[in-house]
């Protein structure tokens, strides 16, 4: 006797009890189940008249009844929902086309094509609801980044819910958990997965000191972070309300359709009872001239591009978050496509914004080391990187810790530098500006670079040369840019001609402005919008600094790159790149073409198919199925077609 394989009996068993919804990915609400039931019991019904009907010829009345009631049953929901569309005073939607075509099929005595047309249609409109509920899913796994447990060490680890864990306070996370809140780590390290964030598949180192964000997965070790933001402010919690917000920016294209849909119903309706009228009355044919204009009534209804155009750009959002780039709606998403113009901001977004000393200049008698430790009074208090770097420099030079009780006065003066007072003497800190502005006479150095004077009592100490480095992708974006069909690149920065110059040449961009103020580079902006205008195409501004915020909010879209970035930036901008790459400015156009392509392939693709099938309806040779086959097909292959944009 053959010796029994248990493993393969127990696949056996496993296949038999296997759902097939689960096969296919497929969801069932308890509504959804008795539709369903409704729909399989219709169509038994249906098969049982439609064989008595057939078979008893010269007795239809035998098969009819059975006909009516498979119609009853599949058209009640029909009914509820046209009715329910009417209160919302839409009188012409897809419902009412459906009962129009299948009442008038039984008025002509095509009562199986009557019931036939309900049959086809709730298939249709199940495939549909199927599409649609993979594609919402699929954008909400994207935006399932957000754990409901966060683990706090108050005394002894409590598990609570992440809205529960104020500021300051330490969470635990453990391998293969996602990181709840924003903080910094203090113990141990790891390689975080920032994917769900920032869209860059490559693991993120992080030590004690590093900044982690509420959305990232923990890879490998355990690590203790200090929580810097609240629940309700953390990256995560702001990247779904974004996604949310998102959905409820109509692009103009889908706005058209909602208008188009309006006159494309009743008009459809109009002509149908044309078709079905006038050869009527001419020909005397009433009944085979209905039959053809209930057909092309069935044929035309807009269901199709009314559903696949708003998903397209529905996906194509999901796509750009899944891609860390947020966009705010899905008009700026069609926006994108007529970017005609791009201007970037210099540090931090072209550049590294990470800053070295490159030369340390005195002058007038003074020592480096005397030029040093004025630079580090006046610039100990600040926190932009260009302050970072020279206090760095100070330190490593031996420099001694900074008594700040000796500063009596410290301002920062918008676009020019730093005025204090310390130990009794003025310090400035600055460009070349602010020296003019202070009457101290400069000689201006052509070494590429920010530079940074010293002044003390009105006097020249000497000046300090900070360089930063390009962006790995600066020119690659621009490069990809031009590829994408955008004409002209521009740079807006505050700082000095020579510095941005050579940022310019590195990075292939045509034209940059130098030395502005903020309010500066808003006007320089508005310049820049003025001649795209003339040109053809909208201007986006791409920066990352709080100064940025009034230029993103001025541009046609602005772009805030970095989403751990000025929190005014973020909320001024139209776009918002989680990670500090400017070559994802290039991909948000690439999703938006991607999904400007689908749209019109949808909108063509389904009014030519269309107009086709009409004409057969026309002429007598589509019947009733055919265009109900006709119309549930054009609408899935859209459908189908405005999800491609999942794959990409």
């Amino acid at each position: 006797m053959a010796k029994i394989d248990l493993s393969k009996l127990q696949r056996v068993k496993e296949l038999k009890n296997i759902n097939p919804a689960k096969l296919f990915n497929i969801r069932f609400s308890k509504a959804d189940k008795m539709k369903l039931r409704r729909l399989g019991l219709g169509i038994l019904i249906f098969l049982v008249g439609l064989i008595l009907y057939k078979a008893i010829k010269k007795t239809i009345w035998v098969g009819l009844p059975f006909l009516i009631i498979a119609y009853i049953i599949l058209s009640i929901d029909v009914v509820f929902k046209m009715i329910r569309e009417i209160k919302k005073k839409n009188f012409f939607s897809e419902c009412l086309l459906m009962i129009i075509a299948s009442l008038g099929a039984f008025v002509v005595g095509e009562y199986p094509e009557a019931a036939a047309v309900m049959i086809l249609y709730q298939i249709g409109e199940m495939l549909e609801d199927i599409a649609v509920d993979r594609s919402e899913r699929s954008i909400a796994e994207l935006m399932d980044i957000r754990p409901d447990v966060a683990y706090i060490q108050r005394g002894e680890l409590q598990a609570v819910h992440p809205s529960q864990v104020s500021v300051g306070e330490r969470i635990v996370v453990r391998p293969g958990e996602r990181i709840p809140l924003d903080g910094e780590v203090t113990i141990g390290e790891s390689y975080v997965d920032t994917s769900a964030i920032t869209g860059e598949p490559t693991p993120r180192h992080v030590v004690p000191g590093s900044e982690v964000l509420s959305g990232f997965i923990n890879n490998d070790g355990v690590i203790t972070i200090k929580v810097t933001k609240p629940f309700a402010e953390s990256t995560a919690t702001r990247v779904i309300e974004m996604v949310k917000e998102a959905g409820e920016r109509k692009a103009p294209a889908e706005q058209f359709i909602t208008k188009f849909s309006r006159y494309y119903t009743p008009a459809v309706i109009a002509l149908a009872l044309i078709i079905a009228v006038v050869p009527s009355i001419i020909l005397k044919a009433w009944k085979a001239w209905v039959y053809r204009g209930l057909i092309c009534l069935v044929i035309a209804c807009p269901c199709a591009i009314v559903i696949s155009v708003p998903l397209a750009f529905f996906a194509g959002l999901g796509v750009a978050s899944r891609n860390g780039i947020l966009i705010k709606g899905s008009n700026y998403l069609e926006a994108l496509n007529n970017v005609g113009t791009v201007v970037f901001d210099k540090t931090g977004t072209l550049t590294k914004g990470v800053f070295g000393v490159t030369q340390v200049s005195a002058t007038n008698d003074y020592s480096e080391s005397q030029l040093l430790t004025l630079a580090a009074y006046a610039e100990c208090q600040s926190n932009h990187p260009i302050a970072k770097s020279i206090m760095d420099l100070y330190y490593k030079n031996g420099g001694r810790h900074i008594d700040r009780e000796r500063i009596t006065d410290y301002k920062e003066i918008p676009g020019h530098g730093l005025s204090v007072v310390a130990g009794g003497h003025l310090i400035l800190a600055g460009n070349a500006k602010l020296m003019r502005a202070a009457k101290i006479s400069i000689t201006e150095s052509t070494a590429p670079g920010t530079r940074v004077y010293i002044a003390a009592d009105g006097k020249l100490v000497g000046y300090i040369i900070i360089d930063d480095e390009i962006r790995d992708d600066a020119r690659e974006t621009v490069l990809a840019l031009h590829d994408l069909g955008v004409v002209h690149t521009a740079m807006l920065t505050g700082d000095n001609a020579s510095a941005a110059a050579n940022v310019a040449r590195n990075v292939g961009i045509e034209k940059y402005y130098a030395e502005l103020l903020p309010e500066d580079k808003v006007e320089k902006l508005e310049e820049v919008m003025n001649s795209s205008e003339e040109n053809g195409g909208i201007v986006a501004f791409v920066g990352d600094g709080i100064n940025d915020a009034p230029v993103l909010a001025r541009a046609d879209i602005g772009i805030a790159m970095g989403g751990i970035g000025s929190d005014a930036a973020v909320e001024a901008a139209d776009v918002v790149l989680m990670e500090d790459n400017p070559s994802k400015v290039a991909d948000a156009i690439a999703i938006a073409s991607d999904t400007k392509m689908i749209v019109k392939e949808n909108i063509i693709g389904s009014l030519v198919v269309k107009l086709l099938l009409f004409l057969l309806g026309l002429i007598g040779i589509a019947g009733m199925w055919f265009a109900v086959f006709a119309d549930v097909g054009v609408m899935i292959l859209a459908v189908v077609n405005s999800m491609r944009l999942l794959k990409k």
